[in-house]
């Protein structure tokens, strides 16, 4: 197949391109791509046309100096690349040029996690064609594999009457109790930093500088691709979240909480005004962000998982991160090195974490 590859420098066309193509991620927009880069990644945006000009793929490739590797480069196109996966003759063709640019940006390893279904015909022959084509399965996601989406199509009232019966009654018992959820801006950011600080020590997981929130968050909001909420009990903030829009799909990314007002449920009327936003947004899928490999109660998902699901999403299983070992030398040693290092990188941010909460 002939395609004709070209490099993205302007963002507004890089999303416009984006956007014409099949299931458009966040991860794939320009914004993060920005914002991964004030992060020392470098992103480089291809778009590949057809013999007529039109856009039939696009991948933003992530790069940067891997741990232990001599000066070699880690090359991540994260939730990508973007194009109809079914289309064999397409996917082979692109994929063989990603590979082709990771080794001209010097990169060890190449890593790729397309939201393609696993177990269905599609995902199947992905996996298959990965297979022969020498990519191999990672050891570690970047990612969430799996998640829960919801379908928006449907009227808010259909939407309640989906959820679980205890969950339609929680989201009317928090505004009975008195919880309100204002939409926020860039000037709540402090205030929810500070509460997912109280989050990750309370809940056991690590998070990043306080720096890569403002970022993260901030950048985001001020585009108007996500926006802060926040739910206050007497004028008091109890919990928040951060809620993301890109193309037709709404995504929760972020969310924190303290201790206070918990029996009121504020986090359910939370995810109930995200999921209204979204859908005012335009939005078509709501993106609960992560669920368990093993639906089994010992997955340490389990909670998040049964929280998310009594809204009414649906469990998608993906085919997770693949990697195509560039330098399979250097790439053994960094897969033998790199679980030494996250474990030392997870003691020191909770180190940090627990001096920024003192």
């Amino acid at each position: 197949m002939i395609l004709k590859p070209e490099t993205v420098e302007d963002g507004a066309r890089w999303d416009d391109l984006l956007l014409s193509l099949p299931a458009p991620h966040l991860l794939q927009s320009w914004t993060w791509g920005e914002l991964k880069r004030r992060f020392g990644w470098r992103a480089s945006r291809i778009s590949w046309h057809d013999t007529a000009g039109a856009p039939v793929a696009a991948g933003q490739l992530l790069t940067r100096t891997a741990m232990f590797s001599g000066g070699l480069k880690l090359a991540y196109c994260p939730k990508g690349p973007i194009l109809d996966w079914g289309n064999e003759d397409l996917r082979s063709a692109v994929l063989a040029a990603l590979v082709d640019a990771a080794r001209t940006e010097g990169a060890l390893v190449l890593k790729i996690d397309p939201e393609i279904a696993y177990g269905t015909g599609a995902g199947e022959a992905v996996e298959a064609e990965l297979l022969d084509s020498g990519w191999r399965p990672a050891p570690k996601q970047a990612q969430f594999r799996n998640t829960l989406l919801l379908d928006l199509l449907q009227d808010e009232e259909a939407l309640l009457q989906g959820m679980k019966q205890k969950w339609r009654y929680n989201v009317r018992l928090a505004t009975r109790k008195g919880v309100h959820v204002r939409r926020g801006g860039v000037e709540d950011l402090d205030l929810l930093y500070r509460m997912y600080v109280h989050t990750s020590l309370r809940d056991g997981f690590v998070i990043r500088s306080r720096d890569y929130y403002m970022q993260a968050w901030g950048t985001f909001t001020e585009r108007g691709l996500a926006l802060p909420l926040i739910a206050e009990v007497e004028g008091t903030p109890v919990a928040g979240q951060i809620i993301y829009r890109f193309g037709q799909t709404g995504w929760y990314l972020y969310g924190m909480s303290t201790n206070q007002h918990r029996e009121k449920m504020p986090n359910h009327l939370l995810h109930w005004e995200a999921i209204r936003w979204a859908k005012e947004q335009g939005c078509e899928v709501y993106d609960f962000v992560g669920a368990p490999d093993e639906l089994e109660e010992r997955d340490p998902m389990w909670g998040v998982y049964r929280f998310k699901k009594g809204f009414g999403g649906e469990l998608v299983r993906t085919v997770g991160e693949w990697d195509y070992a560039l330098r399979p030398a250097a790439y053994r040693a960094y897969r033998l090195l790199m679980p030494v290092a996250l474990s030392a990188m997870r003691v020191f941010g909770r180190r940090r974490v627990a001096r920024e909460a003192s």
